[in-house]
């Protein structure tokens, strides 16, 4: 992509410094092709979305009003019928193209993401990695998991079943601004699949990825219509749930709330992942030398802005103090910058909101008697939204952080004096979306994962071996969720299973309704008959 800064890497010579909120970062020829995408009918303003790097204004996009929602939703219906109508090698062969192009034009999105969300570009790039893999999953899986599939019926020898799954119809996605890519297009790809058509509503400041997943799409053949993106903040997102036949969101636990009650009343199904506080448990036989870097990229990946990001460190006793002594100057030794290269370990937080709570609950924390083992300093050098990755200790147990998801580089210390407490720690939460534990037992470690409530448990790594298991459900129980992404659960999540029962002999008068004409009491011997031989038989 082509912007203001081609060649150099950074972004000190992008805005204009006597101005610098006057004067966007990106050039209107590389914004106009994308914003052209959304739906709306330029009657509801538009929003400016700014470079977490510098604060400088980034781009202007229309937004789309309640109605452009019902069009989008309207056109989207209307062109799902035929996708679904098409074999499903073909709708694969779309998605498959996709999963190519994504690669082969990495340089773009990175470049985007990177200053939309203000991550580090080793950050941005698992975005398109993700995206590769989901699509090389689906493409492959898809007919395992669509496949029709043979049932017993209430008698074996006169009763087929067969179940088929059918696409629920228009599937609308509510994606944050933490993962602009991989948010957009995670559960897109097997929805599409499916045979279903998709409307995504973005966060307002990272609408500029999902418009280049939108065009991607479309390069990879995808016909018009079938992925719309609407723009606009939480009446839009509203609007959608109202019109949709499926909802998927990701966001905080009191939104996901809100949702699941309005999806209720519609009857209609909800996938939402929601909030976390993760723990990530260091056992007393951890190899350190692996546990430290592991356990960084755990902490502090994307500045901490990660739904499955470690926030809790749960250490043995017998290594608490050894542990420390390694992880904490590797904490201070982290990089961070603004740089559109692989220079930067760690980014920026995405805005003033987002600065102002993981501060806040740092210094409630502080205030209340932690200590801070590094960090805990606003990075105002860096750049206006930068927080130095922090490590505390001691924190009470009144401490906001203690118990509330603060989305940001902040982890708090426990020790412990055994496994058994481990798990009582780590399982003193209304969260359950992600945990990590690290020991060189890996049979004793999965043991003590099976007594962890959350929906995905990794040993020996921090999240990303979880998140790229493509294959594998992921989602939260207890307040982090409803549902699962990735894996055949995502499939059976956007389509509706249809049982067909045919009985047969039918025609030659070899029927339960022949059985009954007989009368009195024989067809009730009859069955009785059968039904006990069906047990003998052990016949499901």
């Amino acid at each position: 992509m082509a912007t203001a800064h081609e060649g150099d890497g950074a972004l000190g010579d992008v805005i204009d410094p006597e101005l610098p909120a006057s004067t966007y970062v990106l050039e209107p020829e590389i914004v106009a092709p994308l914003v052209r995408r959304v739906v709306t009918s330029h009657g509801a303003g538009t929003h400016r979305s700014e470079l977490p790097f510098t604060g400088a204004p980034l781009a202007a996009v229309p937004l789309s009003s309640p109605q452009d929602v019902v069009g989008a939703t309207r056109a989207a219906r209307a062109a799902q019928h035929d996708w679904a109508a098409l074999p499903l090698r073909e709708r694969a062969r779309v998605l498959d193209r996709l999963g190519v192009l994504v690669l082969e034009r990495q340089s773009e999105i990175l470049d985007l993401i990177q200053m939309e969300s203000g991550k580090s570009r080793r950050n941005a790039f698992e975005e398109v990695a993700d995206i590769a893999q989901t699509c090389r999953h689906f493409v492959r899986r898809a007919e395992r998991y669509l496949a029709d599939r043979r049932e017993p019926g209430a008698l074996s020898v006169l009763t087929g079943v067969r179940v088929h799954r059918r696409p629920v119809g228009v599937v609308g996605i509510i994606a944050p601004w933490n993962f602009p890519l991989t948010l957009a297009l995670s559960e897109t790809v097997p929805a599409l699949l499916a045979g279903n058509a998709v409307v995504l509503k973005p966060d307002p400041q990272t609408t500029l990825s999902a418009l280049w997943a939108s065009e991607l799409l479309a390069e990879a053949g995808l016909p018009d219509d079938l992925f719309a993106v609407v723009a606009g903040g939480v009446d839009i997102g509203a609007e959608l749930v109202d019109h949709v036949d499926h909802v998927a969101f990701t966001g905080s636990t009191e939104t996901g709330r809100k949702i699941a009650a309005r999806a209720g009343e519609r009857l209609i199904g909800a996938t939402l992942e929601l909030g976390g506080k993760n723990p990530l448990y260091v056992a007393a036989d951890a190899d350190l030398d692996r546990a430290v870097p592991g356990v960084l990229r755990a902490c502090f990946t994307n500045a901490g802005q990660l739904c499955m990001s470690s926030e809790r460190l749960v250490l043995h006793e017998r290594i608490a103090e050894r542990f420390l002594e390694r992880f904490v100057p590797a904490v201070r030794a982290l990089t961070l910058g603004t740089g559109l290269d692989y220079t930067a370990d760690v980014g920026s937080l995405v805005s003033a909101d987002q600065l102002e709570r993981v501060a806040g609950h740092v210094d409630d924390a502080l205030a209340k008697g932690a200590r801070a083992l590094v960090g805990a300093v606003h990075r105002s050098d860096v750049g206006p939204y930068f927080y130095a990755p922090t490590v505390l200790d001691d924190v009470p147990d009144d401490a906001a952080c203690r118990h509330e998801e603060t989305f940001g580089p902040v982890v708090a210390v426990t020790r412990v004096g055994g496994d058994d407490e481990a798990v009582r720690v780590m399982n003193d939460t209304h969260f359950g979306l992600h945990a990590s534990i690290w020991s060189t037992d890996v049979a004793r470690a999965r043991r003590l994962a099976a007594r962890v409530e959350t929906g995905t448990v990794v040993v020996n790594d921090g999240y990303l071996h979880a998140w790229g298991s493509a294959a594998a459900p992921m989602g939260g129980m207890k307040a982090s969720g409803l549902g699962r992404r990735h894996g055949r659960e995502a499939i059976e999540a956007v389509t509706e299973t249809q049982s067909v029962v045919a009985q047969r002999g039918h025609g030659l008068g070899i029927s339960v309704d022949a059985l009954y004409e007989l009368g009195g009491d024989v067809p009730s011997r009859v069955l009785t008959g059968a039904l006990r031989a069906m047990r003998r038989l052990r016949m499901p």
